[in-house]
């Protein structure tokens, strides 16, 4: 009688054995390191210097240890605008969320119908969203459509339609739904009866999240630090968003440093010196501080949304 030979179980690797990196590894690590350390000592200067001496910064240039010379005048000469600073915040972010809502809403609509292989308008409207990519009727003429024939001065509008629709972030919208989503999927619904809106809503636009999350969040941040549309359009104080406050802030403080009869009292509010570079830094830091803390919460789609949109089909 022949004996069965007996399958000796797989033999488990240790932990040294799944874990080893090669030299190559290694060096790829520290250069990743290297360039992120590179990457990040601009920004973490940019915080110390918000908080540092402005006599210190003037004696002795930007520096990462300023000792014990640190001080709150640059940015109280920032927080002094108060209840001004508040409003302005949100007006950025009412115009930051309504704008990305709107623009993904429209793009992501406009992106399913150029993709649509039996839409018969698919590649006259693919034509028509490059053209502005490539022919743009300059400022004046944008100024002189909104203000004249709009009527639309001082409207909070002109902050957000103008940014609103973009051929790049359609082209990337575009794309995802053609690689990534599959095309059975929304034929399978079209044979079960569902119509266009229907297909869009209940399908498309749940699996376009990465795609959304990547192109809003490049959306966003246009919209949070744009303040040339809010320097041509915008007049009311109420209506200022946060960059075009800080421009003015920035205006105000070298119009002090320019002007020699500024009263004493003025200098003494402002801690005995007016923080130039100081307060420059400290403008900074409200600006880019809200977008720091919301990245990280978007990092994983903005990346894989990025990756997959970046194909043109």
């Amino acid at each position: 009688m022949q004996k069965t030979a007996v399958q000796q179980p797989p033999k488990k690797l240790s932990m040294h054995e799944h874990k080893k990196i090669g030299p190559g590894q290694i060096i790829l690590l520290f250069l990743i390191m290297l360039f992120t350390i590179f990457c990040f000592a601009p920004v973490l200067l940019v915080f110390i210097s918000a908080f540092t001496e402005e006599t210190w910064i003037n004696s002795n240039g930007f520096t990462f240890f300023p000792g014990t010379h640190w001080s709150m005048n640059g940015m109280n000469s920032v927080l002094r605008y108060g209840s001004q600073l508040l409003q302005s915040y949100l007006v950025t972010i009412g115009i930051t969320v309504v704008g990305t809502f709107f623009g993904l809403l429209i793009m992501s609509m406009y992106a399913y119908s150029i993709s649509r292989p039996g839409f018969r308008f698919a590649r006259f409207l693919s034509v028509f969203v490059l053209i502005p990519m490539l022919f743009n009727g300059g400022q004046l003429s944008g100024y002189i459509v909104f203000t004249s024939w709009y009527g639309l001065k001082d409207s909070l509008l002109l902050l957000i339609l103008p940014l609103c629709v973009t051929t790049m972030n359609v082209i990337i919208l575009r794309t995802y739904i053609a690689n990534s989503i599959p095309g059975e999927l929304m034929e399978a619904a079209t044979i079960d009866g569902a119509g266009d809106y229907r297909t869009f809503f209940q399908i498309t636009l749940p699996l376009l999240k990465p795609s959304l999350a990547a192109v809003g969040f490049m959306m966003a941040t246009a919209y949070w630090n744009d303040w040339q549309n809010a320097q041509l359009y915008i007049t009311t104080n109420a209506k200022k968003p946060l960059q075009l406050l800080l421009i003015n802030i920035q205006k105000s403080i070298e119009f002090l440093l320019n002007n020699n009869n500024v009263p004493a009292s003025v200098r003494a509010a402002m801690g005995g010196t007016i923080p130039q570079y100081s307060s420059t830094m400290a403008t900074v830091v409200v600006v880019i501080a809200p977008i720091m803390i919301v990245y990280p919460f978007f990092q994983k789609y903005f990346v894989k949304g990025l990756t997959v949109g970046s194909v043109k089909g």
